[in-house]
């Protein structure tokens, strides 16, 4: 893909090696991508894994998620309220995969040794219905066990891949996105993955430049497609110890860099987000001791969550690619020369190339 920061977009902020969520040291990405046919039963989906501590690490990690507007499914929050942990993988798809994916993470979890009596998977959705035959239910159980086995650390695929295949940001193709920071005169690194299905077009923002409006064509061809606003899963890692109430905290920051690229959370918007320490309580003697950054040490991790959100939800834009999907509508890609005039036009950034 095209990175944005190459060129030339100035971005804020230190990111981590691979500027991805798998800057933090275990976690693992897996993408599974349906791309198949053409016509009304063209298939445009998938299913993205994320194991916080990869397949052989930490099963349960602190955690807190927050709904910013909550026409949207995210499962398994109730216990983390209750618990304030994570277990498992998180995983993302369509909206009608979802009880799919659910069953099948109990089902892989049981054949990976896991002893709990019950099980509360975390699976979160967007809907892909504009492009994918959403009702064909073409995410099957071989797809999450895929997704889940192929995850790995390194670089992370963006745009049309995984959960992310077709999804649609501000009228233009959207998708998998992710970025990090690392924090000034800190160890801990923030890590932030999108899948970006959200936005109408003169709404959207490039680093504050109203890139939306400068380039109202290449819409979709259905109104109401291009005005609607749809939904954002944001997933937010660190390897900060921190307590699920501070994890809250940090969830919630996801809503300004979000609302950075232009989104309002309109009332048919399903905007959840969820974040979660790598850094696990030792247990010991029968207690579990936690070590936890105080408050006020907090400020460089709300940063590091806005700016690497946004930065997230630019990368899935600048890495989607044009898709014609079901019943022949195409979705355009974010049009990288055209968008960089208008950042010049603005004088954002003096090196954009």
């Amino acid at each position: 893909m095209p990175n944005p920061r190459d060129l030339g977009l100035p971005f804020t902020g230190q990111t981590g090696p691979l500027n991805a969520i798998t800057d933090l040291a275990g976690l693992e990405v897996g993408h599974v991508t349906l791309i198949l046919g053409e016509g009304k039963h063209a298939v445009r989906t998938g299913v993205t894994a994320v194991l916080p501590c990869g397949r052989n690490g930490a099963h349960t990690v602190p955690a807190a998620w927050f709904s910013l507007n909550g026409n949207g499914e995210m499962t398994g929050t109730t216990w983390i309220d209750e618990s304030g942990g994570l277990t498992g993988p998180v995983m993302l798809t369509n909206t009608h995969s979802v009880g799919m994916v659910r069953d099948a993470v109990v089902a892989w979890g049981k054949s990976h040794g896991w002893t709990e009596l019950w099980s509360l998977p975390v699976v979160a959705e967007t809907y892909d219905g504009f492009l994918n035959d959403i009702n064909g239910f073409h995410v099957t159980q071989e797809h999450a066990f895929e997704a889940l086995n192929t995850a790995s650390g390194g670089p992370v695929t963006q745009g049309n891949v995984g959960g992310g295949t077709g999804m649609i940001v501000s009228g233009f193709k959207g998708g998998v996105g992710t970025s990090s920071r690392v924090l000034d005169d800190s160890p801990h690194k923030v890590g932030v993955l999108v899948q970006a299905n959200f936005g109408a077009r003169e709404d959207l923002m490039v680093l504050g430049v109203p890139v939306g409006r400068e380039i109202a064509d290449l819409l979709p061809e259905r109104e109401d497609t291009a005005g609607r606003d749809g939904s954002i899963i944001i997933l937010v890692g660190t390897d900060a110890p921190l307590l699920p109430h501070q994890l809250k905290r940090l969830a919630r920051r996801a809503a300004l860099g979000l609302a950075r690229t232009g989104s309002v959370a309109h009332n048919g918007s399903g905007d959840l987000f969820l974040a979660f320490s790598t850094a696990t309580p030792e247990v010991a003697g029968g207690l579990e001791h936690w070590k936890a950054l105080p408050n006020t040490s907090l400020d460089p991790l709300f940063k590091a969550v806005v700016e690497a959100t946004e930065e997230a939800i630019i990368n899935a834009l600048f890495a989607a690619e044009t898709m014609t999907g079901v019943h022949g509508r195409t979705v355009h890609a974010l049009p990288h020369t055209r968008t960089l005039e208008v950042m010049r036009k603005y004088r954002r950034g003096s090196d954009v190339a």
